[in-house]
């Protein structure tokens, strides 16, 4: 198994704190085995098999609960009457109404309660209301490159971003050994994605306008799509479809964590803005899995990895706004922003690099200011702008 420590170390931080631990995430990026890995260092560290009761509602134990009080009578029955209860409850959002079981165990002063699910939405009804204050959400990804790279240690740097672009993220799939294995695996996890998590669960009506609203959106990353722009071209190619529904069906790939969503920001006006947001795929191997052979826009792709990567470090991540000018990524830890640009290669004329770095020098603050680039060369300041080899920047 691949070490997550980023992930672990924020459920060992949350051990047996008085909220709910909410692991999120798209299906097969490590959630389950992030538990299982936790549930070791609990048998490590002293806590007997007995309290550490666990279910995977998508497993052999779980298959055929499928409502709250099913839910609660399992572990009820299982619960240790001295000592601390450790209760994983994985894929939870396969019980209706699983929150309220959820709740009865947190309240036990014994419990220290983790739950994961594939959809964001399980944090935005009832759940939210019940426990409004009393959870924390871990937000998942699949393998970051430094991650990937932690299983790989004999190949160089450059080497391995081409193959964590060629082949998936996801970390089973950095285990196969043939492109052909892989496609087989992203196509089964797509497949679950689209007909399970969003098809099944939103009950949208048509699959084949979702799958091209998808193919869509991954051959338009890091450019400004407004739904709009997905409408009318959806619509010129002989698939009418109106605004709201489009907007409908971006709002569930983005709870099934398939997309994410980097709102514009206007950095002088200090508001967000309607229009000019981007989309960045969880996976460029599924965007391979589904655009084909295509040539892929480099830029693009090393964009889509920098704004994951700002997902792990940071608390939000926009896209800035100053006057005509734009920033690639906006990204704020603790109220504080950091701000960065990122170019496949800022070598040649100069022009590119000094494009790149005009909007820098129009903001009128001192939050720190990087340019990410895949030209490998020693760090570099220009005028206090941190110019970085992008796969040194990732693997630290």
């Amino acid at each position: 198994m691949i070490a997550r420590p980023y992930y672990l170390d924020q459920l060992r931080r949350w051990r047996e704190r008085d909220v709910i631990k909410v692991v999120s995430g798209i299906r097969r990026c490590g959630k389950s085995t992030l538990l299982s890995m936790f549930q070791d260092e609990l048998l490590q560290s002293g806590v007997s098999q007995e309290h550490i009761i666990s279910l995977n509602l998508e497993g052999i134990e779980g298959i055929d609960i499928t409502e709250s009080r099913q839910l609660l009578q399992y572990f009820a029955k299982r619960l240790q009457p001295q000592g601390m209860n450790y209760i994983f409850i994985d894929e939870v959002q396969q019980v209706e109404h699983f929150e309220k079981a959820v709740d009865a165990l947190y309240v036990q002063e014994n419990c220290d309660v983790y739950v994961t699910g594939s959809n964001s939405r399980l944090l935005s009804g009832e759940l939210a209301t019940l426990l409004s204050g009393r959870y924390v959400e871990i937000r998942m990804l699949p393998l970051s490159f430094a991650e990937y790279a932690s299983a790989h240690t004999d190949v160089s740097p450059e080497r391995l971003y081409r193959q964590y672009l060629a082949g998936s993220s996801f970390p089973y799939a950095s285990a196969l050994s043939s492109a052909r294995d892989v496609h087989q695996y992203l196509s089964g996890i797509y497949d679950t994605v689209i007909l399970k998590d969003i098809i099944g669960r939103r009950k949208l009506p048509d699959v084949t306008l979702l799958k091209k609203i998808t193919r869509f959106l991954f051959d338009n990353i890091g450019n400004p799509c407004s739904t709009k722009k997905v409408a009318d071209t959806l619509t010129s190619a002989g698939s009418k479809t109106s605004i709201p529904t489009v907007e409908h069906y971006l709002a569930a790939l983005q709870d099934a964590f398939l997309f994410y969503r980097a709102d514009r920001y206007d950095l002088k006006g200090k508001d967000y803005l309607k229009t000019g947001g981007k989309y960045y795929a969880a996976d460029l191997g599924l965007r391979q899995m589904v655009l084909g052979s295509k040539p892929m826009d480099a830029g693009h792709m090393l964009e889509n990895v920098i704004y994951l990567e700002l997902l792990r470090r940071y608390d939000e991540v926009h896209v800035g706004k100053v006057d005509r000018t734009e920033i690639d990524f906006v990204a704020v830890r603790g109220g504080e922003p950091s701000y960065f640009q990122v170019a496949y290669t800022v070598a040649g004329d100069g022009k590119t690099l000094a494009r790149e770095l005009l909007p820098f020098k129009m903001l009128r603050d001192y939050y720190p200011r990087y340019l990410l680039t895949m030209d490998l060369v020693p760090r570099v300041s220009h005028d206090g702008i941190q110019q970085i080899y992008a796969l040194d920047w990732l693997l630290e």
